[in-house]
């Protein structure tokens, strides 16, 4: 019996090894990626494209900038005015009884702020403490002023009374929007008491300085240490947060052009 077998193949060595892939030049290179490309069968596979919020205005800098950026917003809206219009001083005609009640709901939110940021037991009011922008004694010193002459001196209106209970309610359920009403009350009051102090003192006072309206010490140093403070607490604070102390920003201005009016009524 004759035995048949199929020839065994016979495998082939190159004389020399193939270079490594290092070693490939860019025509062999392209070789092996289209040769890989049509011999794979899945699809490529598609990255999602990053999508990056929209950054508010003065994000960078803080939560202070972003609310001065809302402030700025509001400057020409006549219902949230706290200063008179320098473009309407025939119109603008104090009375010394609306001045008198001005007064007394200033030192009303003012006491408010004071009493909340001393005695709470949040942390974060502790840091608005003793930050030299205090205004309740100041005023406190006007009102008696003015009764040694024969003024009398009327009780809060419903301005300030709204306004300080609103303050009250709000510092116990969200520190960040407290705190935002702190901001912009103090620098409302510096941007735009000045404007106020002068008018009110021209015509009514026959020029007397009020101490409402001084501080002791460098009074832009002062807003300044507060402003950072306070935009090292909003570090911590959410998106979500931060955008109610905008809306917030817009409700303090508010209130505080509400109690500026009483000096015209």
């Amino acid at each position: 019996m004759w035995l048949s077998a199929k020839p065994v193949q016979q495998l082939w060595f190159p004389a020399t090894p193939p270079p490594p892939p290092s070693k490939w030049s860019s025509a062999t290179r392209t070789t092996v990626k289209m040769r890989v490309v049509f011999n794979n069968t899945s699809p490529p596979v598609q990255k999602k494209r990053k999508r990056y919020r929209k950054l508010y205005p003065g994000e960078t800098t803080g939560i202070t900038e972003e609310m001065r950026f809302v402030a700025m917003k509001l400057r020409n809206d006549t219902t949230v005015a706290t200063a008179p219009s320098t473009s309407h001083d025939d119109t603008w005609q104090p009375s010394m009884d609306g001045f008198l009640r001005f007064l007394v709901d200033n030192n009303l939110v003012f006491a408010t702020l004071e009493r909340i940021v001393d005695e709470s037991d949040n942390v974060s009011y502790a840091y608005m403490r003793k930050c030299g922008l205090e205004r309740s004694k100041g005023i406190l010193k006007d009102l008696a002023w003015f009764e040694e002459r024969g003024l009398v001196v009327p009780t809060p209106s419903s301005p300030g009374v709204t306004y300080a209970k609103y303050l009250e309610e709000l510092a116990e359920t969200s520190a960040p929007l407290f705190l935002s009403h702190f901001y912009n009350i103090h620098f409302s009051h510096i941007a735009a008491g000045q404007v106020i102090a002068k008018k009110v003192s021209e015509q009514l006072l026959e020029g007397k300085e009020l101490e409402f309206f001084r501080w002791e010490g460098d009074v832009p140093e002062m807003l300044k240490g507060v402003r950072e403070k306070l935009n090292m607490l909003s570090e911590h604070w959410s998106r979500d947060e931060k955008n109610k102390c905008l809306r917030e920003t817009t409700k303090s201005f508010r209130y505080m052009g509400q109690i500026v009016r009483l000096i015209i009524l």
